[in-house]
C-alpha cells in the first residue's frame, strides 16, 4: 500500500515546508505549523466548476477597457462607508469576526435591500433553510429574490451558482464548505484555500458579488492561512464585546477604497441598527468633574471620531505595581507612564495603573497619546479634566508633543459634539482653521499640559 505523503503549512502565512518546524522561516511565527495531505498531482488543475465558464485569454493592455468599478449601496450606509461607497461588482469580500457576534445578521440584513433590485443565493454550512427563515421573519427581511441553499459540498454549490445566476453569494461560513476532490477536513488550511480559490473564479468569471463569513482563532485573527487575505478584494473584522452591545466594522484591506475605514452598529432585539454618529454613542453617558478622564479624536480611514480614555491609579500593595490596558496599545500605554514619569515630574513607579477605552474602540494611533497623559496626571493628582476640553498631540520620549495629521477634520469633529477647549501641539504643520467657539490651548510638552489642566 502506498504510503500517503504530507505536506506542512504554516496557518499565518501560507508558507508550505516539508517537515514539521517549531518556527516558521518565512513569517517567525511559533507553532503554527500544521500538516496536510499532499494534492495528488494526477487531480485536474481546473477549478470545480470552471468548465462552465467560458475560456479567457490574454488580452492586450491598449484594449482592456479602464471604466470605474460599477457599485451598488447594500441598503446599510455604515457598511457601504467601509467597503468604499458600496459593494463592487465581481469582488470577493470575507467578513471575520468571533463566534455570536453578529456576521449571519448583518449578511442576512443586506439581503433585505439586495433582493429588491437583483437575484441573491444565501448558502449556509451551518443552518437548514428552515432555520435561516425563521430569523429572516423575526428580523422582517423580504423573501422575494432570495433563494436559501443548505449545502456544504462545493460542486454542488457552484453547480447551483451556475443554474440560478445569481448577482450575489453569500456564503457562511467558509469553514464549513469542502471539496470533495480532497482528503483533508473542511476547515482545514488545504480546504480554505481550495473553496476560496473556486469562489473567486465564481466572482470574477461570472461577475458575481461575493461575501464570505470567516471565523476567527483564538489569537483573534482570521481561521486558515494568512494568504486567504490575499486572494480576497476587501477583509472586513467584525468587532465587538460580549457584554456590550455595540458592534464595529472595520475594513483590514480593500481594492476598492480606502482601509480603516470603520462602522459602527448596536445590537438590538430586531437585529443590528446602524449608528451614524458614534462620537456621540461613545460619549453617552460621561461622568463630570470626575478624575482620570480625558477625550481625544482619532481618525478611523477619513472619519473622526472621539474616544473616552480613562486612567485610575492608586497605590500598590505590593512590590510590584500592576498594568492593565484595555483598547490602548499596552506598550504604548507603558511608554507614556514612563515619560510622564520621568519627564513629567509624577511618580507612578509605587501605583497601580489601569487605562480603559470607553465603547469598545482600540485606539492605535499616536494622536491619543497626549489624552493618555493627561487622564494618567490627573488620576494620580486626583483632579478633574474640564469636561468641556479634549486633547489631541503625540507623546514622544523626551516629553515634547508632536503634530498629527488631519487636525482641521479632527477640530471640527470636536466643536461639532460641544467640546470648547482643545488641547494641541503647538507645533502643527499646515495651516490650522479653527472653529468658531472652539478654544486653542497650544502646549510644547506634557509638563506644560499638566501645568494647564491639572
Amino acid at each position: 500500500m502506498a504510503k500517503t505523503k504530507s505536506v506542512f503549512y504554516c496557518t499565518e502565512c501560507g508558507n508550505e515546508t516539508l517537515k514539521w518546524l517549531g518556527k516558521c522561516p518565512a513569517c517567525g511565527a511559533w507553532n503554527t505549523i500544521v500538516e496536510q495531505p499532499a494534492v495528488d498531482a494526477k487531480r485536474k488543475a481546473t477549478v470545480p466548476g470552471s468548465s462552465g465558464l467560458s475560456i479567457r485569454r490574454p488580452k492586450p493592455m491598449a484594449e482592456v477597457e479602464a471604466v470605474d468599478e460599477l457599485r451598488f449601496n447594500t441598503g446599510m450606509n455604515e457598511l457601504d462607508r467601509v467597503l468604499g461607497g458600496g459593494a463592487v461588482k465581481g469582488s470577493l469580500v470575507l467578513v471575520g469576526g468571533a463566534p455570536g457576534i453578529g456576521k449571519s445578521t448583518l449578511m442576512l440584513q443586506i439581503c433585505d435591500n439586495l433582493c429588491r433590485f437583483s437575484q441573491v443565493l444565501y448558502v449556509s454550512g451551518e443552518e437548514s433553510e428552515r432555520q435561516i427563515k425563521l430569523r429572516a421573519q423575526r428580523l422582517g427581511i423580504c423573501d422575494k429574490g432570495l433563494s436559501l441553499f443548505s449545502e456544504t459540498n462545493l460542486d454542488d454549490i457552484v453547480a447551483a451558482v451556475q443554474e440560478s445566476k445569481p448577482d450575489v453569494l453569500i456564503v457562511d461560513s467558509i469553514q464549513t464548505i469542502y471539496n470533495g476532490d480532497s482528503s483533508s477536513s473542511p476547515g482545514s488550511v488545504t480546504q480554505v484555500k481550495e473553496c476560496t480559490m473556486a469562489l473567486m473564479h465564481l466572482a470574477k468569471g461570472m461577475g458575481v458579488t461575493v461575501f464570505v463569513v470567516g471565523h476567527i482563532n483564538k489569537e483573534g485573527s482570521l481561521a486558515g492561512p494568512k494568504v486567504l487575505e490575499h486572494m480576497v478584494d476587501c477583509v472586513l473584522h467584525f468587532e465587538g464585546e460580549e457584554h456590550n452591545s455595540y458592534r464595529i466594522l472595520r475594513a483590514a484591506k480593500n481594492r476598492f477604497g480606502a482601509t480603516n475605514e470603520i462602522g459602527v452598529f448596536e445590537m438590538g432585539d430586531q437585529g443590528l441598527v446602524e449608528v451614524p454618529n458614534p462620537s456621540e454613542a461613545m460619549l453617552y453617558g460621561r461622568p463630570e468633574n470626575m478624575p482620570g478622564s480625558c477625550v481625544t479624536c482619532v481618525m478611523e480611514g477619513v472619519r473622526p471620531v472621539l474616544a473616552e480614555v480613562q486612567a485610575l491609579l492608586s497605590p500598590s500593595a505590593y512590590g510590584n505595581a500592576r498594568r492593565s490596558s484595555n483598547g490602548f496599545d499596552y506598550n504604548r500605554a507603558m511608554m507614556m507612564a514612563a515619560v510622564l514619569e520621568k519627564r513629567g515630574g509624577l511618580v507612578l513607579s509605587s501605583c497601580d495603573f489601569y487605562v480603559n477605552v470607553i465603547g469598545g474602540l482600540t485606539l492605535d494611533e499616536p494622536a491619543a497619546d497626549l489624552a493618555l497623559v493627561v487622564a494618567l496626571a490627573s488620576s494620580f493628582r486626583d483632579k478633574p479634566v474640564p469636561f468641556d476640553l479634549a486633547a489631541i498631540g503625540e507623546v514622544g520620549l523626551t516629553g515634547e508633543l508632536r503634530s498629527v495629521n488631519a487636525i482641521n477634520q479632527r477640530l471640527s469633529e470636536v466643536r461639532r459634539l460641544g467640546f470648547s477647549k482643545c488641547l494641541i501641539p503647538a507645533r502643527n504643520s499646515g495651516k490650522i482653521v479653527t472653529p468658531a467657539g472652539l478654544d486653542l490651548i497650544w502646549v510644547g510638552n506634557i509638563r506644560e499640559a499638566i501645568a494647564v489642566l491639572v
